[in-house]
């Protein structure tokens, strides 16, 4: 098999310029990669995009999701050209859950108190909806308390929002089911109970790693990321 593109799915609140040092580290090992924009407007919706593109390319696929991008790659990731998914501080849906009810099962993090919705009216982008958003203030101690303050700041005020409706859509597959897995618990995670993250990997049987780490793990330890998608990537290249 030749080695597969590495297709880098960020996550809500985010585009992919939170993969930057990891993108930047893959490459740097000849490795072929692709970070694609998440519209972050549904569960179902974004999947789809992100298939598209995975379908789009020539060869194997190994799907990479961080935060809400778990979700995505977990029902995008039904693809037949992905050959492994990697999730990073993610959901690890079942089929037929949505975000809500996995995350129901365990105490609440710091996110949902530190999270602001804003009605989006139907006249400026399609139908009327709500977006979700962190509250700048609490950004950093909630995403990302080990990455560089200058940084988080930036991040804090240019933030992707996530549709509302994200949280409810249930996925109507688990690509986990058919193909191997790897994933890295953020042990220091405020954003996802690390609980919700160790039952959702230990339920799809993931090669698991535990890292002291924020919830923004792909920027606080992103030759750690690097190097345990290119041990997958070996893995999964035979």
């Amino acid at each position: 098999m030749p080695q597969p593109t590495v297709v880098l799915v960020h996550g809500a609140f985010a585009d992919a310029s939170t993969y930057a040092p990891v993108t930047k580290a893959l490459l740097d090992e000849g490795i072929s990669v692709l970070a694609p924009a998440v519209p972050n407007c549904s569960l179902l919706g974004d999947a789809r995009e992100v298939r598209f593109v995975v379908e789009q390319l020539d060869g194997p696929v190994l799907l990479v999701g961080h935060s809400y991008g778990g979700a995505v790659i977990t029902v995008a990731g039904a693809a037949d050209n992905v050959v492994g998914l990697v999730y990073l501080a993610g959901y690890a849906l079942d089929e037929g859950e949505s975000l809500a009810e996995l995350q129901g099962g365990f105490p609440d993090s710091e996110l949902p108190a530190a999270l602001v919705q804003t009605e989006v009216p139907a006249s400026v982008a399609g139908e009327a909806r709500v977006d979700v958003t962190v509250t700048p203030e609490r950004f950093g101690p909630v995403i990302g308390a080990d990455v560089d303050p200058e940084l988080i700041a930036t991040l804090a005020v240019s933030q992707r929002p996530l549709a509302a409706a994200a949280f409810v859509e249930a996925a109507p597959v688990a690509a986990w089911r058919s193909k191997p897995a790897w994933a890295v618990v953020a042990a220091d995670d405020h954003a996802i109970n690390p609980d919700v993250q160790r039952f959702g990997y230990r339920r799809a049987g993931a090669n698991t790693t535990e890292i002291n780490s924020s919830h923004l793990v792909t920027l606080s330890h992103p030759l750690e990321i690097a190097a345990l998608i290119s041990a997958a990537l070996s893995e999964v290249t035979v």
